[in-house]
C-alpha cells in the first residue's frame, strides 16, 4: 500500500484501508475501486490522505498503534464530555470534568501502555478515520504525540499521567468560543483572533476548580501557547517561566495542527511540519523536545513515496526505531527510470543519501493497479 492524497486520487485506484466514523460505521470499505463520489465523499469528510493499494506495493502493510475500539472510545469519551460543557458557567464546566476525570484517568493509562508496547515510531497517518468534529480529534492526537515524546525523554509515570490529562484537556477552553469563528473557513478579523485566544486562560479557569485534578493539568491548558521568546499567549512567559508539560503540549499541538485537514488550509505533510518545528526551535520550542519528538514520531510513515538525494525514488517500507528521517526504502525508480527489479535502501546505513522529496500524487502509468 502506498499513500496518496486525497486531492490526487484518480476514479479507479482501489482504497487499501477501510474509512471509519467515529461510531465505527465504515464508510469505505478495503478494496473498493474509488470513484468520483467516493472522491467528494472524502474531501467533504476533510480525509487528506489514503492508502492505495497496487501489485507492487501490497506487501507493505502499515501497523495501527493504536487499536480501532480504543481510539473511538476515546474520542467517544472526549466529545462527550466537551459536548456537556457547553452553555455551562464556568462551575458547572468544571462539575462535568470532575466526574469524567477517573475515565480520563483511565483513558492516559491505556493509551501510555498501547504507545510502550510498540517498538515502532509511533504515526498517526495509518489511520484512517472522519470525525465529525476537529477539536475531538485533535485532542486524542496532541495526547498521543504528547505522551510518544513524553515516553521517549523517560518520564516518570506520574508525570506522564499528568501529561496526558494536560493533554486531552489542553483545548478545552475552546467549547466557550463560538464555532461561527472557531471555524471561520476565511482569515479571522483581530476581535475574532482575541476571542480564540481567550480559551487558553478559559480552560485554565474550568480546570483549576477540578479538584481531583493536579493544578498542573490547569497549567497545561493555560501555557500551550506560550514561546521560549514570550511571543505567546496569554501572559507572554519566557523559557523557564513556562511548564516543561505545557512545552512538550506545545510542540505536539502545533504538528497535529499542521497535518490536519482544516477549512482554511491544507494537511502538511508530516516532513513539512517537521521542519516547521525545527525552524522554531531554540526560539520557540524548546530543542530538547523537538529532538524526542523527531526520534518518537514517524516523519516518513510506512506507504508514502519519497525521492532521495541521489536520483532514486521509492516507497517507505519499514521504519528505523530513532531515526525517524532515516527510514529504510522500497526503491523503484532511479533519473526517472522505472527500474526491472526492486531492492531496499535502509538509510540509517546510508548517510550519503537523504531524503529530498514526498510524492503523494498518484501515477497511474507508474504503478500497476492490482
Amino acid at each position: 500500500m502506498r499513500i496518496v492524497q486525497t486531492a490526487y486520487l484518480p476514479s479507479g485506484a482501489i482504497l487499501g484501508k477501510s474509512i471509519v466514523d467515529m461510531q465505527g460505521r465504515t464508510l469505505l470499505h478495503k478494496g473498493v475501486q474509488i470513484t468520483d463520489w467516493h472522491i467528494k465523499r472524502m474531501q467533504k469528510y476533510n480525509i487528506p490522505y489514503v492508502y492505495i493499494d497496487d501489485s507492487d506495493t501490497s506487501h507493505i502493510v502499515p501497523e495501527d498503534i493504536i487499536p480501532d475500539k480504543l481510539r473511538r472510545g476515546a474520542i467517544g469519551t472526549i466529545k462527550q464530555t466537551f459536548e456537556k460543557m457547553q452553555g455551562e458557567i464556568h462551575q458547572s464546566k468544571s462539575m462535568v470534568i470532575e466526574n469524567a476525570a477517573i475515565t480520563m484517568s483511565k483513558l492516559v493509562d491505556q493509551l501510555t501502555e498501547e504507545l510502550k508496547g510498540h517498538d515502532d515510531l509511533f504515526h498517526i497517518i495509518s489511520d484512517i478515520y472522519t470525525f465529525d468534529h476537529y477539536i475531538f480529534n485533535h485532542s486524542l492526537n496532541v495526547a498521543l504525540y504528547s505522551l510518544a515524546i513524553g515516553l521517549e525523554l523517560k518520564l516518570k509515570p506520574d508525570v506522564l499521567k499528568t501529561l496526558g490529562l494536560g493533554s486531552i484537556l489542553h483545548d478545552v477552553g475552546k467549547m466557550a468560543v463560538p464555532e461561527e469563528i472557531l471555524f471561520k473557513p476565511g482569515k479571522l478579523l483581530e476581535e475574532e483572533f482575541q476571542i480564540i485566544k481567550r480559551h487558553s486562560e478559559e480552560g485554565f479557569n474550568i480546570l483549576r476548580q477540578v479538584h481531583n485534578l493536579s493544578l498542573l493539568v490547569a497549567h497545561c491548558a493555560y501555557q500551550h501557547h506560550e514561546r521560549l521568546d514570550g511571543s505567546g499567549y496569554p501572559r507572554g512567559l519566557k523559557n523557564n517561566e513556562i511548564l516543561y508539560m505545557a512545552k512538550i503540549i506545545a510542540v505536539a499541538d502545533v504538528f497535529d495542527a499542521v497535518t490536519s485537514n482544516r477549512v482554511y488550509r491544507e494537511a502538511m505533510l508530516p516532513s513539512e511540519a517537521l521542519e516547521l518545528l525545527y525552524a522554531g526551535a531554540g526560539t520557540k520550542f524548546d530543542v530538547e523536545i523537538v529532538d524526542a519528538f523527531k526520534r518518537a514520531v514517524a516523519i516518513y510513515p510506512i506507504g508514502i513515496t519519497v525521492e532521495l538525494s541521489d536520483g532514486r525514488k521509492g516507497i517507505v517500507s519499514r521504519q528505523n526505531t530513532g531515526y525517524s528521517d532515516r527510514p529504510v526504502i522500497e526503491v523503484y525508480e532511479r533519473n526517472g527510470e522505472s527500474l526491472p527489479f526492486r531492492y531496499e535502501v535502509d538509510l540509517k546505513h546510508q548517510f550519503d543519501v537523504t531524503v529530498i522529496k514526498c510524492d503523494t500524487t498518484f501515477k497511474q502509468d507508474a504503478m500497476k493497479l492490482s
